[in-house]
Parts: structure tokens; sequence; C-alpha cells
């Protein structure tokens, strides 16, 4: 039994906020305050203080699981381990390399992140790897990479927010979605700076703005460019600045000065006096931010989106510069360290391109292989699900739940079964794991130690705090088992510290360089910031905070951005339209989300009683003026239908959204799954799923 405190982080969002774990009364642990974190600063949600609930054996999983006559029973880790080994085989020999498909999630540590990646192209010599933090902020680390040369969710500490003059935060509601982060909105209104939201609803969030804007769904990217118009035509740009540092400006402006105000207003429903002011709020104080979340980025447009968000803070002179910039509230507890170290399907660890001869040569020389046999890159998230049973003939899944949380779900569902063999690693038995062939039960947060990386780009140490339940093994023992039934003796060690040891090795001059952070060092300061090299040979001389080792880096581009010539890159994008658009048949958008006391695809929340009492399932937002036309009551269910499916759900009515649009959260599974009606249409650069807008139909259910 645990008998002293545990600092650690929470195993949610990606605040990634601190949290002590303290012996429990009746055994286990339970959550204590730990106000030295400085992120949340001992603030949590009720997700973060229920998290211990999942620990218990009565709602997890704690024997492996194979299906013998159509039924999940219970088996040995060996007999498990085995039928995985020989069904991966099996497809290998039948199939070739690429018939086998590993897919990850942007909740695994680093050390995880990295070991499956390694064991995908490695072990399995498979292209067919990819995660769920596609569906993420794909779009926003497209668009970041191509401004920048650098991907990293924010390019600031937090505590930088409160200090600006002015934030627009653009399809984001943390007053639900990372609770303990709105101190920051608050703290910057009352020092006297101006928040504007961008969202389509009147959120908890949008109720504490300045300035609220309400979109027409997927129309951001009209909306961006005409306050980028605006910008221009009222002399607001800072000339010096985009001569110095930046390019592609000519371009960008012109692509702008195609969207006046009355055309942006037309297409957006966005009054042209609240586009003005705006302008004014945003351009007034010396300076300003932009934040996006998965509003603007899960579109088939989202990395042009972005891209427009971004010419602002540019156009402007607000990046790189103090307490001003562009930044992405990645939503994912791992989001962020999870893309940087081989979970991609076109990346390879410190967030190298698969496609460049230099990294694979690093890479492959870390992990002692021919670069020669590295596979090339495979097929986003989405592309990856919808080739089951075809190309890919069995799968490794580890801590995702597509049946839920992927877009057209039901056609994820289907093609998940007609795989000829489905393994999936998990705390508990999501609606993906009861469809699978083998089942294993994998540790927790609280019961293995292991690196996260938050949105900030801060590394942190979880620290293990209790043993796992017997029966319950870490996925880096899964790895290791597998690897060695399939020829790999070396290269996958259990010890969590023996791989980030590795992966500083393999990130070592990478975008995202770990080199110069070691657990002593994660462990003394409570976080580092990356990049952060190594001053000496191997990570020498990274092992501490002093001796001259790097600090890391909390905040980027305030010299030069990370660009061959040092200049930001202005986005020469134009306004289109969403992959589909309402019509007689489907007169109505869907837009999806969370809501506070549920967590992506509820697979953990759903099975704590707090959080189920206060969310406790779906259901359809909408205006009181769309109801009465339906004659839809306040409770009553109501049917919504997209081109991909149909759910049904209580109806909530709302004067806080668009008479033209419909919310519906995306945490359950059932007859409200939201994502059987999302619509699959990628983005062309960064593959993400147009989640944010689809064409629906109502229909009341008498």
């Amino acid at each position: 039994m645990q008998t002293t405190v545990t600092p650690t982080h929470c195993p949610y969002c990606a605040l990634q906020c601190g949290m002590n774990l303290v012996p429990a009364a009746g055994g286990g642990v339970e959550v204590a305050e730990r106000a030295d974190f400085p992120v949340n600063r001992g603030a949590l949600c009720g997700k973060g203080r229920t998290a211990p609930e999942v620990l218990s054996s009565a709602v997890r999983l704690t024997s492996p699981l194979v299906r013998r006559e159509g039924e999940l029973v219970p088996a040995s880790w060996d007999e498990a381990l085995d039928r995985i080994a020989e069904a991966l085989t099996r497809a290998r020999t039948a199939h070739g390399v690429d018939s086998v498909g590993v897919f990850g999630g942007g909740g695994l540590t680093n050390e995880k992140a990295y070991a499956l990646g390694k064991f995908a192209r490695v072990v399995l010599g498979t292209s067919q790897i990819d995660y769920n933090g596609r569906f993420c902020m794909s779009s926003a680390a497209a668009a970041g990479t191509a401004a920048f040369g650098l991907d990293r969710g924010l390019p600031f500490p937090l505590e930088d927010i409160p200090r600006t003059g002015c934030v627009i935060l653009v399809g984001s509601n943390p007053a639900e979605t990372m609770p303990p982060a709105l101190r920051y909105f608050t703290e910057l209104r009352e020092n006297g700076g101006t928040l504007i939201v961008v969202d389509p609803r009147r959120t908890r969030t949008a109720e504490q703005a300045d300035l609220h804007l309400a979109p027409r769904p997927g129309t951001d990217l009209a909306l961006a460019l005409g306050l980028l118009h605006l910008i221009v035509a009222e002399g607001r740009t800072d000339e010096e600045y985009l001569r110095e540092r930046t390019s592609g400006w000519a371009e960008a402006r012109a692509a702008a000065m195609a969207h006046w105000p009355e055309y942006v207003e037309r297409i957006t429903g966005v009054p042209v006096p609240l586009l003005r002011e705006a302008v004014e709020l945003f351009c007034a104080p010396e300076a300003a931010m932009v934040l996006t979340a998965r509003g603007p980025e899960q579109q088939s447009k989202g990395t042009d989106t972005v891209g427009a968000w971004i010419n602002l803070c540019l156009a402007t002179g607000r990046a790189g510069r103090p307490l001003s910039g562009y930044g992405c509230l990645t939503g994912q507890g791992n989001g962020q360290g999870g893309r940087e170290h081989g979970q991609k399907a076109d990346q390879l660890p410190g967030y190298r391109k698969l496609t460049d001869p230099a990294a694979r040569e690093h890479v492959a020389r870390v992990w002692g292989v021919d670069p020669d046999a590295l596979p090339g890159p495979g097929r986003s998230a989405y592309e990856l699900l919808d080739a089951l049973g075809g190309d890919i003939r069995a799968l490794l899944l580890m801590g995702s739940n597509p049946v839920v949380s992927a877009p057209r779900a039901a056609h994820v569902e289907e093609r998940l079964r007609s795989l000829d063999f489905l393994a999936v690693a998990d705390v508990v038995l999501s609606e993906t794991a009861r469809l699978a062939d083998v089942v294993l039960p994998v540790t927790q947060w609280a019961e293995e130690t292991g690196t996260t990386t938050n949105l900030e780009g801060r590394v942190l140490l979880r620290r293990r705090a209790l043993p796992p339940p017997e029966g319950a093994r870490s996925d880096l023992e899964v790895l290791h088992g597998l690897a060695g039934r399939l020829g790999v003796e070396k290269g996958f060690p259990t010890d969590p510290e023996e791989v980030f040891e590795e992966l500083r090795r393999a990130s070592a001059g990478g975008p995202a360089d770990y080199s110069g952070i070691s657990y002593r060092r994660l462990a003394e300061e409570g976080g580092v910031f990356w990049p952060c090299p190594a001053e000496g040979a191997e990570g020498a001389e990274g092992e501490t905070a002093g001796g001259g080792a790097h600090p890391g880096t909390p905040r980027l581009f305030l010299d030069r951005f990370a660009t061959g010539d040092g200049r930001a890159r202005f986005a020469a994008v134009s306004h289109r339209a969403a992959g589909e658009d309402t019509d007689e048949e489907y007169p109505v958008l869907l837009t999806t989300g969370r809501v506070l006391a549920q967590y992506q695809s509820g697979a953990q929340t759903r099975r704590v009683a707090e959080l189920n009492a206060a969310a406790p399932g779906p259901f359809v937002e909408m205006h009181p003026r769309l109801a009465e036309r339906l004659g839809v009551a306040d409770g009553q269910e109501v049917a919504v239908v997209s081109r991909r499916g149909r759910a049904v759900a209580p109806a909530r009515v709302t004067s806080g959204i668009r008479v033209d649009t419909v919310f519906m959260p995306f945490h359950w599974a059932g007859a409200g799954r939201a994502n059987v009606l999302t619509n699959p249409v990628l983005d062309p650069v960064s593959r993400m799923p147009e989640f944010k807008v689809c064409a629906v139909r109502l229909e009341a259910v008498r």
C-alpha cells in the first residue's frame, strides 16, 4: 500500500494539471491539491478529482480476454500474446507487411508512443501506423509548421496569457474542456485585457468574453480573412515587421482583400460592426494573441483556416514577440508528445520527417537497423480505419476507441468487424475492445511512471503511486512480449526510463529535441520545455539544471522563426465551402464537441458515478425558433439524420446557439452516438476529418 504523497499529473486533458496522490482510508489513492505546479496552481476539474475511481478493479480490465465461440473469455497472458503474434505473422505472410496496421492514442505516454512507432516500423515493418491525435490538432500542426517551421501547441507558457492585451479564442470552450485554464482568461480581463470568443454557440466561455462572434459553422476561414481585410484597409499592419520577419505578404494580402466586410457578413452571419469592433480590440494594445482549438481545425479546410488566423498575428507584428503570438490549445493528454515521437504516419521521433534521408539515417542508427529497411509514410488515421478489412487484415490498437470517436463511426465499426484479427490494449472494455479477438488489460497513469508533454511543450514526469492489480501489464511489457515472439529479442525494454533515454538519443538534433531532458531533471524542476538540446555528447550534460545544461525553451521564435531563412511565412488562402452544405433535404448544420463532465469517447469518464450524474447522456442543443418549427419541446427526443447515419437524443432548447445550427456532444455510444453523423471528408494537407460541420435534418420522435 502507498504510504507517502506522490506528486503527479492528471490523466486527462493537455493541461496535465499537477495533483498529489495520497493513501485513501479504504485502500488505493485519492487526489489532493498540488499548489506548486504552475499550470493549474492546485485547481482541478471534476474529471481530475475523480480520476482514481477508474483505478478500481470493479470498472477496469484485470485479465486478458480472447474470443472463443464468439465470446470474449478470460485467458492467460501467454495465450493472449501468442494469439496476437500468430495472427500478425499470418497476415504478413499471406498479404505482406502492410496488411498489418497499428493505431495509437494521444493519451499514451511519450515512452509508449515512441515504442509503438518503433515496434510498427522495426518489428512489423509496416507503414500503416497512425493515431487518434490526427483527429485533434493535426490542422494546427500543419499550419504552424508551414508558418513558423515548427509545431508546438503553445510557443509560450500559459502564464503569458493574462499579461497580453487581447486574446482571440477561436472554436474553444475551456470553461468546459479544460476548466483550470479559464482562470488565465479571467485574469486577462482583470488586468485590463480583452477576450474575443469565436463560436457558433454562446458557451460558458463565450459568456465571459468582451465580444462574442457567432459565425455559421464552416465559415471561420472567411471570418479570419474578413478581419485581415479590415486590418489592411484601416492601416493597422506593422510594415517594419512585415519587411524584416515575414515572407509571402503580398500574396496573402491580395487574397484577403477579396473578402470585403459585407461579403464576409453574408458568408458568416457576423455583422460588419462586430467585425470592426474585433479589429479594434485586437489591434489597440501593444501585444495580442490568437488561440485556436478544434472549432476551426476539425474542418476539411482546417489547415487553411488556421493559416488565416496566423496571418492576423503576422500582419500586425504579433508573433515572435513577447506576450504575443499564435497558439493551439491541444486537447488530448499527450497529444503534443504523441505526435512528436513516431505515432503519426509520416513522422519519426523528434518530430522528424519520415521522408528525410538524414532523419532516417539518424533514427535508424539509434535503433540499430538499416535506414533502407524503414518503411515510408502510411495512411492517415481515418484512411487507415477505412482500409480495414481490405488492404489491412489485422490491427493492433492501443489507447483509442474509434467506434465512438471516429467520423462516420458506424462505417468504422463495420470496418473493424471485417478484420481477420483485432487486438486491443486498453484499461477498460471500451466499445472498440468489445469487437476484438484479443483484449489486453494494461496499466494506468497512477500505476506506472512515464512522461507526457502538455499543450505548452512542457515535458512532465508522471510518477507511479501504487502497484497495478494482478493481471494488468504495461503497454511497454506488451510490446516487449510481442517483439520477442516476433523474433526481435532486444530493443523493447519494459523500464520507462530506459525507453526515455533512447528517446532522448533518437530526438537529438530534431525539431522536438528532448536530448537535454532526463527523469532527474523532470523530478527536480517540475518540467522542462522542449526544444532542450544536450550540451554534451549523447545528452551527458543534460542530466541536471546546473553545470551549463540547456534550460529548455519556454518561449519560441523571439529571435527568429524555425524556417530556413528565419522568416515566418504567410498563407495565401481564400474561403471555400465546407465538404457539404445544407439543402432542402438536410437544411440544418450540425457541430459537435465536449461537455464539462465527460472526456473524449467517454470510455473512462462514463464509468464514474459523479460524472455521469452531472452529464448522464447525449443531447441535441437547438434554438427555440428551430424547436418551434419542429414542434419539439425541451427534453423531447429528436432524431438527427445525416447522409451517413441517424442519432437520437433529447432536445436541449437554448437561445445560446444559432438558429441554423444544432450541437451534439460526442462522448456516448448507443442511439445518441454523434459521430455516426459526422463527415469524414479530409483536409488535403493535415488529413483531418470534418467533425465540426455537416448537413442534417431533424425529426421529432413521437
